[in-house]
């Protein structure tokens, strides 16, 4: 447990439109997702095999079938600096197919980070806190995840690295920019800072980068440091849980 009191709740208000739980998908599924199988044994992944990268709440998360599970009252407080995301109905798009029926869309783009991804970075960072983790790594594409993650670590006081794959790091600088703004450290993958970034280096010099590359670098950067983890911004359960909002959020506007 850390000290940390940026994880402490503040006790102001919070919009009623915020949900307090999020939904688990896994506890509807007809059968069980297939697991995730450990690369080195081939065996199902165990809730020990997923330590040396994930907090102990976001393995929680990730192994649970519980259909509701509430939100910390510090993530609500964090989300009210860009929820509730507003809800509009599409009349035009609804005119032209001719149909009765009424079209509704969540605009997340009002975020600082302009997407929905702070909904699973800032969760991220807040159970990483929770756990007394100073420095959290990821790699990003186009930039979205990379600044979500940035913004997270600092509004919980965290460390933030990120590599953001070459091809991006060179086309996007404001990205990047972004994320050093944040108080992030930014670097172009593959890149000479870790074993597998000099090992592609080397094998393929004029490579433009890709996302596993960027994933090889950061995973190796957090599993290297006892208080480091790696953030995933999607692919597993976990960010689908916190990626609930939006929907349960919907329906509560809708009512």
């Amino acid at each position: 447990m850390t000290d940390n009191p940026r994880i402490q709740p503040l006790g102001f208000p919070i919009d009623s439109h915020i949900p307090a739980r999020w939904y688990n998908l896994a506890a509807d599924f007809p059968e069980p997702m297939p697991p995730y199988l450990n690369p080195q044994t081939r065996e199902p992944i165990t809730a020990k095999d997923l330590e040396p990268l994930f907090a102990p709440g976001l393995i929680e998360l990730e192994m649970s079938k519980e259909r509701y599970i509430d939100i910390p009252q510090r993530i609500r407080e964090l989300y009210t600096n860009f929820r509730p995301a507003p809800l509009y109905r599409a009349h035009n798009l609804e005119q032209e197919l001719g149909t009765k029926c009424r079209i509704y869309y969540k605009y997340e783009g009002n975020s600082p980070a302009g997407s929905h991804k702070p909904n699973s970075a800032l969760a991220q960072a807040y159970y990483n806190a929770v756990a007394g983790i100073k420095r959290l790594t990821t790699e990003t594409g186009a930039g979205q995840w990379g600044a979500s993650l940035a913004m997270a670590c600092s509004m919980l006081g965290m460390d933030c690295e990120v590599w953001q794959v070459r091809s991006s790091y060179d086309q996007k600088p404001y990205r990047r920019m972004q994320m050093e703004t944040y108080g992030a450290k930014c670097w172009s993958s593959p890149s000479d800072r870790t074993e597998a970034g000099r090992r592609i280096q080397a094998e393929n010099p004029d490579t433009s980068g890709s996302l596993g590359m960027a994933i090889s670098e950061a995973v190796e950067s957090a599993v290297s440091d006892p208080q480091a983890h790696y953030a995933l911004g999607s692919v597993m359960n976990q960010v689908i849980i916190h990626q609930t909002v939006i929907g349960l959020e919907s329906q509560d506007q809708l009512a």
